[in-house]
């Protein structure tokens, strides 16, 4: 793709970031829940297509929560892709919050953060998700802890898991690819990896071939007696069977 044609994507692209941040601030006040959670998942389709990135689904996406979703983690892409597929309330680093036009959009979307290096914030951030899914919600986690090329699984870190093991709820994995539209194979072109930055990706994102972002969703699971370090095992290992 052309320099001038790519720059034209990313201008209404960030054009659409400002008219969330706007819907956020002015609108969401007076909407109800479901009201909000469909503008955000109508809002990140949009934002794909700008983007010129195709969205396919395999499985079932979950019809209502309680629910913890599982995923790989790849890009900065990961969040959008989930939010387009079925909304969800995701676990994401604190730092996000102050930054500029994504972090009232993050917040808006019902992000909840936490502070990583901190073991205290980990517990707080545990009861925080236990409580929203004894309340219905559907949340999603990058067991990860970290972005990958996507080529293989990093392990899966158990420490948020405890929160659907304290609600006793369902967790379902998910597994995102990024493939080229064309040809199938693995784009490696959203990475955001070791020295990647956000720019860098950005641009490598809409001035590369063509992608469609698969996310494909396995059957919900049940704890069943599992403590969480062997249920984040069995998690990864159906992450790793969807991406087959």
């Amino acid at each position: 793709m052309s320099g001038l044609r790519a720059g034209w994507r990313l201008a209404r692209a960030f054009v659409h970031v400002l008219a969330g941040w706007l819907t956020i601030q002015l609108l969401f006040p007076r909407l109800g829940p479901a009201q909000r959670e469909a503008r955000v998942q109508a809002w990140a389709r949009r934002m794909l297509q700008l983007l010129g990135i195709g969205l396919q689904l395999r499985g079932q996406p979950p019809a209502r929560g309680p629910l913890l979703l599982v995923a790989n983690h790849i890009s900065w892409l990961d969040i959008l892709v989930l939010h387009a597929a079925r909304h969800c309330r995701f676990v994401s680093k604190s730092q996000v919050r102050q930054w500029p036009l994504i972090g009232p959009l993050a917040t808006g979307a019902g992000t909840l953060y936490i502070e990583r290096e901190s073991r205290r914030d980990a517990l707080r951030v545990v009861h925080q998700m236990a409580a929203s899914l004894r309340a219905g919600d559907v949340l999603a986690v990058f067991p990860e802890g970290t972005t990958s090329d996507g080529m293989d699984l990093l392990p899966f870190h158990s420490n948020l898991l405890q929160a659907a093991v304290a609600a006793q709820a369902p967790v379902q994995p998910v597994a995102l690819q990024f493939l080229e539209t064309r040809t199938g194979r693995t784009s490696l072109s959203p990475c955001y990896i070791g020295d990647d930055t956000l720019v860098g990706s950005l641009w490598r994102t809409v001035t590369g071939p063509a992608i469609t972002a698969v996310v494909a969703f396995g059957e919900p699971q049940d704890a069943d007696g599992r403590d969480r370090r062997a249920w984040a095992a069995d998690l990864r290992e159906a992450v790793q069977h969807l991406r087959r």
